[in-house]
């Protein structure tokens, strides 16, 4: 049972004289119930001004009652221990102001903006903002199957809750009365409690904390920016420029602040209660956003000039196209999404082909309006990348979590990949120089970053082994080899050396200059993504 008691009319008396909507009167006074938030804002009035004509000796409650689960509070201060000087009342008790007297501030009221919440209790619980918001949504033209409702509030309503509070307090300790609690329903919350059934209903998807559709309201209020500014001077040290925020006078360093301050100082500087604003607030921004969609898949690439991602220096492009944007524009066109993330399990060079059953790689779709794709619609999604390129190959493609992702990435190090190199030397060769390279088993290697990634890579000597090695004899200039490693492995490196930095290396074993001619990846053995049906 949700309901307002003779101990809470000294307090709804104060607030409604002072400008105080309904709704936060309610909230001021712990009222849990999220049935009467939803009330029409002149019915809440109403009621109030009926509970206010009742005696003051009795005990009864007026209002409706209401099953609700528990809300959160908001602690608006530390209790503090109340000593003598703290009831400055002489030893009498004022009385309360008539209940006609009260009730000659509320008729006047309804009209006038909320000195707490600076309206968004009111205007912004309406049925046309609502439909304002959800007309926003609809036109986004998202796919969602719920939502998740997120507000922003000016910084200063903090402020406000906390000078209504302190004239509540002063109020309770002038009559002698007790203030068993020092918090109030939180401005979000009982928000959300009467916003959320109506959003519901009419974009007719239920609402959901954990959903990944969210539908944000930026509130702003420029008349009364300015309020938090004395909260600088008495609390330095709450307020620190911070990267991407426009001011310091964020929420969170108002809340500090607040929790810093002393209640004397706190009112020199801020009146107590809060005067009543000339406007509302303003709706700056009503923004959608969908959580992130993951498609994952292998590649195969069979080009000798295509990087992995676009391949760019000083500023200039070096190459038309790579596997990043051949396969990410198709599923940026499907999934309408803002932007995408790539990511895959290692990276060859340009000029290195990916064959075998190819690479396995991931992206991120970034705020996609669209997330629903059956099976079928991913093969043909799939078959669209294979076909609108010569240069790479699609395999496997299908929507993944977040969490299995990990997995892709755990291979880079921890697994082997099988390579085949075509080899120079400058000395001939005849079959049997090379073949006792077939017999060598788990050779270990150190190499020095090359030099050719030194520049993003950091200078390490790394330890990486080649697991086994097959040569085929070409003629007397060239054989291939074909070896499987740990992943990680520089195979470029392994064979000419890198000027020494890599030991030892097939130069060395053969006691001759060694050169790559091509290098293709054969296999990448991670088991990862499941392999799909034909």
């Amino acid at each position: 049972m949700s309901s307002l008691a003779e101990k809470d009319r000294p307090i709804v008396q104060l607030l409604l004289n002072t400008g105080t909507c309904p709704r936060c009167v309610l909230r001021f006074c712990c009222v849990g119930s999220q049935m009467l938030y939803r009330h029409p804002h002149k019915d809440l009035m109403k009621d109030l001004q009926e509970f206010l004509k009742n005696s003051q000796e009795e005990e009864d409650t007026v209002c409706l009652d209401v099953a609700d689960p528990p809300c959160k509070r908001l602690r608006l201060e530390h209790r503090e221990e109340e000593g003598a000087d703290d009831l400055k009342h002489n030893g009498a008790v004022p009385q309360l102001p008539s209940a006609d007297g009260g009730n000659a501030a509320v008729e006047s009221s309804p009209g006038n903006v909320c000195n707490v919440c600076l309206g968004i209790l009111q205007e912004f619980c309406e049925a046309d903002f609502v439909k304002k918001v959800c007309q926003k949504v609809n036109s986004a033209d998202y796919q969602f199957t719920s939502f998740v409702f997120s507000v922003s509030l000016p910084p200063q309503l903090s402020v406000r809750e906390r000078a209504a509070w302190l004239g509540v307090k002063q109020q309770m300790r002038n009559l002698g009365l007790p203030l068993p609690k020092d918090d109030i329903v939180q401005l979000k919350e009982a928000y959300k409690w009467i916003i959320h059934p109506q959003l519901s209903e009419e974009l007719c998807v239920p609402a959901d904390g954990k959903s990944l559709f969210e539908v944000s309201v930026v509130f702003a209020h420029p008349e009364t920016d300015e309020e938090c500014h004395f909260l600088a001077t008495a609390c330095p040290d709450c307020f620190k420029p911070a990267k991407n925020k426009q001011s310091v006078f964020t929420r969170m360093a108002v809340i500090k602040a607040l929790e810093k301050i002393k209640e004397e100082d706190f009112l020199k500087h801020f009146p107590c209660p809060p005067s009543s604003p000339n406007n509302l607030c303003d709706a700056l921004e009503i923004q959608c956003n969908n959580g992130a969609v993951f498609v994952a898949g292998r590649y195969n690439k069979y080009s000798r000039n295509l990087p992995q991602t676009p391949w760019i220096i000083d500023g200039e492009r070096k190459l038309e196209s790579s596997v990043e944007e051949l396969i990410s524009e198709h599923l940026m066109a499907q999934f309408k999404a803002d932007s995408f993330n790539f990511s895959s399990s290692g990276r060859e060079d340009v000029d290195v082909r990916t064959l075998g059953n190819g690479r396995p790689f991931a992206i991120e779709l970034v705020n996609p309006r669209r997330i629903h794709f059956t099976a079928e619609e991913m093969k043909r999604l799939q078959q669209a990348i294979n076909d609108s390129s010569d240069k790479i190959q699609v395999r496997d493609l299908q929507l993944v979590t977040r969490e299995a992702i990990g997995r892709m990435k755990e291979g880079e190090e921890e697994k082997t990949k099988t390579y085949s190199a075509l080899i120079w030397t400058d000395k001939a060769i005849q079959r049997e120089d090379i073949a006792f390279l077939d017999d060598i088993k788990e050779l270990k290697l150190d190499q020095k970053t090359p030099l050719r990634v030194l520049h993003r890579r950091p200078l390490a000597v790394r330890c990486r082994l080649i697991h086994t090695m097959k040569s085929e004899y070409i003629d007397e200039h060239h054989f291939r080899l074909h070896l499987k490693t740990q992943a990680g492995t520089y195979i470029k490196e392994f064979v000419h050396g890198d000027f020494g930095r890599t030991k030892p290396n097939i130069g060395s074993l053969l006691n001759r200059t060694a050169d790559i001619l091509e290098l293709d990846v054969e296999s990448v053995d991670v088991d990862w993504p499941p392999t799909l049906a034909d």
